[in-house]
């Protein structure tokens, strides 16, 4: 008799079902020493470090964009004022075509290809940016934004093919690995805005401060490189990657059969999704299936990105006259980025232990559309510049403290709930290309969102 599937803890159950007749046939390696636990952590890290190491060095780019507004120009006052938006939309738009792109080219181009070349690209903008910290760039200031916005597009780019990349590699390992990618990525925000505080406070010259702070991102990358090429070495991972090979999780399937016909009792892989696995995932029945979970992912995201960064990054504490340290260096560090980004972590690791509302409850999208209250609320804060809408409601620091917490709290734990239930609703072999689609309604969300975070702060 064979050991019962049962005995092995729900975390540490692949989310795609092996070959029945490969499953008996070697024992189950551990993870030792958490190995692969830790590359998916570090990996989750890295795949949006880029674009938190752009929004959170915020001191730098003002003073990068000072130059123009002394002329009293409004167009490059405006690119100074906005900057996170337009860097919002840079970021987001193009990730959309690539994602779009990444979900054609799955079966077709190794998921080895799509992550170290995308780790590359990364890294060379990377480098470009970390050079152009100690050029003088006060007679091209206007040139100088064109090539930042540009350097994120394309490292933003490459950062959503390597994230729906590495998203879709886990669904071969147990959930914990999943978990641990999740909590990766929102753990790199809060490392970026850590950094910027670090190098705020040991550097008296902000140049200074932003070229430490931008090597690190590039180390971090280079590691991000070094331990993916050692994740295939453990045996822990040979395992389960084999075991993927054996039995590929995006065969292609008939478009016009049903999502019930292509799961075999038990949650086994039927055999006629063996015979072609380099074709286009069919995406009718993950359309189908992951819908309401899409529509909640967008929306989670939808309302994130408008308010964060945009609207809470330039929320000015009350007593910034006083000309304190605090007031005036750290408010918007501490409360804006370092808060949302430790709040946000918290919330995805609370899905480890607590999973409600399911899949299926009417209390969760019902969550996700409460959270459309936060946009007032930040709106009615201090922020600045505002030109519109003159009342100022919550007038004390506390406010958009307990405000940005609640916002990255709700966002960690609603989006990781549905971006986790996305590949689990949906046949075993198609869980891999259920996690890109997810991952395209979390794009598509940052991206509607990002253009309206736009005519949001021009209209306050």
């Amino acid at each position: 008799m064979h050991p019962a599937a049962g005995s092995v803890p729900p975390d540490q159950e692949p989310l795609i079902e092996e070959p029945l007749g490969n499953r008996y046939s070697r024992p189950r390696p551990s993870d030792h020493f958490h190995g692969a636990y830790v590359i998916f952590f570090l990996l989750g890290i890295g795949s949006l470090l880029p674009w938190n190491f752009f929004i959170t060095a915020k001191h730098y780019w003002m003073f990068k964009l000072q130059n123009c507004s002394d002329k009293a120009e409004q167009a490059p006052s405006d690119l100074r004022d906005y900057f996170e938006s337009y860097i919002s939309i840079a970021s987001t738009v193009p990730s959309v075509l690539c994602l779009i792109g990444n979900f054609l080219l799955v079966n077709k181009v190794p998921a080895s290809v799509r992550i170290l070349s995308s780790l590359f690209v990364m890294l060379a903008v990377f480098l470009v940016i970390t050079v152009l910290v100690k050029v003088d760039t006060s007679a091209w200031t206007t040139p100088f934004f064109a090539l930042t916005v540009g350097c994120v597009a394309v490292v933003s780019s490459a950062s959503t093919v390597f994230s729906s990349s590495i998203f879709g590699l886990s669904s071969c390992f147990p959930m914990r690995n999943l978990q641990a990618l999740i909590s990766g990525q929102a753990m790199g925000g809060t490392i970026s805005a850590v950094a910027s505080v670090i190098d705020l406070a040991a550097a008296a010259d902000v140049t200074d401060s932003a070229l430490a702070y931008f090597l690190t991102a590039d180390i971090f990358i280079v590691v991000c490189i070094m331990v993916y090429l050692l994740l295939p070495r453990l045996e822990y991972s040979r395992y389960y990657l084999s075991s993927q090979k054996e039995s590929p999780s995006l065969a292609t399937v008939p478009p016009d059969s049903s999502a019930e016909d292509r799961a075999e009792p038990g949650g086994t892989t039927n055999s006629s999704f063996l015979t072609r696995s380099t074709g286009i995932p069919p995406l009718r029945p993950i359309l189908q299936k992951t819908a309401l979970l899409g529509f909640c992912l967008f929306y989670v995201f939808f309302i994130s990105i408008i308010i964060f960064p945009s609207l809470s990054s330039n929320i000015e504490s009350v007593s910034k006259d006083s000309g304190s340290l605090w007031s005036t260096k750290y408010f918007v560090p501490l409360t804006s980025f370092l808060l949302y980004n430790f709040a946000d972590w918290c919330g995805r690791q609370i899905t480890a232990w607590i999973q409600v509302p399911g899949p299926k409850s009417k209390l969760l999208p019902a969550l996700v559309l409460l959270r459309t209250i936060f946009l007032p609320l930040f709106i009615l804060s201090n922020y600045k510049p505002r030109t519109h809408i003159r009342t100022v409601l919550f007038n004390q620091d506390v406010y958009p403290v307990v405000f940005t917490a609640l916002l990255g709290l709700s966002n960690g734990y609603l989006g990781t709930l549905v971006m986790v239930y996305g590949p689990k609703i949906v046949p075993r072999e198609l869980a891999e290309a259920a996690g890109v689609v997810m991952t395209f309604y979390l794009m598509l969300g940052l991206a509607v969102g990002s253009a309206c975070a736009v005519f949001v702060v021009h209209h306050v």
